[in-house]
């Protein structure tokens, strides 16, 4: 179980796994089920808010206990964070103009690298190395390797 406060809520978690069901399910590798349970409640209106969702692994218990499990469930929000909020709020993608054949896709596997390479590099400001390597294209040239000779 998780507990933690934060953007106007508190939020607790919880999750089970089992092998139980196993022999019954046809799903390929299937080594254990889960069952994640949510209970957010509102700071400010104590309106609370309960979410339960079922899953399933291939990690054996041995390899994957239920606190493990849990702490991978809320390592994938890491991606969200990480790529798809700084390609929405630093890139705009969501008002991109771009929606024909695979213009999208292109675009979005350029902003990805542009995000991976400032990771990389040591970035952890996308937006302000942005600005700054918008001024100075020569420092955004040598991330790729290039360099300028007069």
């Amino acid at each position: 179980m998780t507990r933690e406060r934060g953007h106007g809520r508190a939020e607790e978690r919880r999750l089970w796994a089992s092998t139980a069901l196993n022999a019954y399910l046809t799903w390929p590798k299937v080594a254990q089920v889960v069952q994640l349970e949510r209970r957010r409640v509102r700071i400010t209106t104590g309106v609370v808010q309960t979410e339960t969702v079922a899953g399933v692994t291939d990690l054996p218990p041995a390899a994957a206990s239920a606190a493990d499990l849990l702490a991978y469930v809320r390592g994938q929000w890491l991606i969200e964070n990480w790529s798809h909020w700084v390609r929405d709020v630093t890139f705009g993608e969501d008002h991109a103009q771009v929606r024909v054949g695979s213009i999208p896709a292109v675009m979005a596997t350029l902003r990805n690298t542009i995000i991976g390479l400032l990771r990389v590099s040591g970035e952890t400001n996308i937006a302000a190395a942005g600005r700054r390597l918008a001024a100075q294209p020569w420092h955004a040239l040598a991330l790729l390797g290039c360099t300028i000779n007069n």
